[in-house]
């Protein structure tokens, strides 16, 4: 049998940069919740009824739709990279909420003052939300390419 002479440089590059990313994945992880967040907040933003009130109501409109970003004049985008990323295992999470007092109402339908009759919802987050899951793995996995092809320096 012949001596062999094994060079472990290799392994341990491999190992270095196995470790680098992986310290990475979670800045990635954040950063692609955040745009999910974003793309939803400007979906369900734009869904959003405003209301239309008689001059001299003293009601002014879009309160509602400013309740997304919390009142904030600001971009989804900005809003949402402001949110925080909670990290439960292997899911991260953004909660994307409207504090607006009747937000639900709008959402899921309510009855009427009266209560003879019924307002059908406008399920403005539901639908944005059925179109993000729709649309996330094409996004994800655009955003995953361009980070790894950034991880090989190319």
């Amino acid at each position: 049998m012949r001596d062999s002479k094994i060079d472990y440089r290799q392994l341990e590059q491999l190992k270095a940069n196995l470790e680098a990313i992986s310290k990475e994945s979670d800045a990635f992880f954040e950063a692609a919740a955040k745009e999910l967040a974003a793309r939803l907040l400007s979906k369900v933003i734009r869904r959003t009824p405003v209301g239309q009130y008689p001059k001299g109501s003293g009601k002014v409109g879009g309160t509602l739709r400013r309740g997304w970003t919390s009142g904030k004049s600001q971009s989804a985008a900005v809003f949402a990279n402001s949110l925080p990323v909670h990290h439960f295992g292997d899911t991260y999470v953004i909660e994307v909420i409207n504090p607006v007092e009747y937000a639900s109402y709008v959402e899921f339908g309510h009855r009427t003052a009266g209560g003879n009759g019924w307002v059908e919802g406008r399920h403005m987050l539901t639908i944005s939300e059925e179109e993000i899951k729709r649309d996330a793995s094409g996004i994800l996995e655009a955003k995953l390419k361009k980070w790894l092809a950034g991880a090989d320096g190319k």
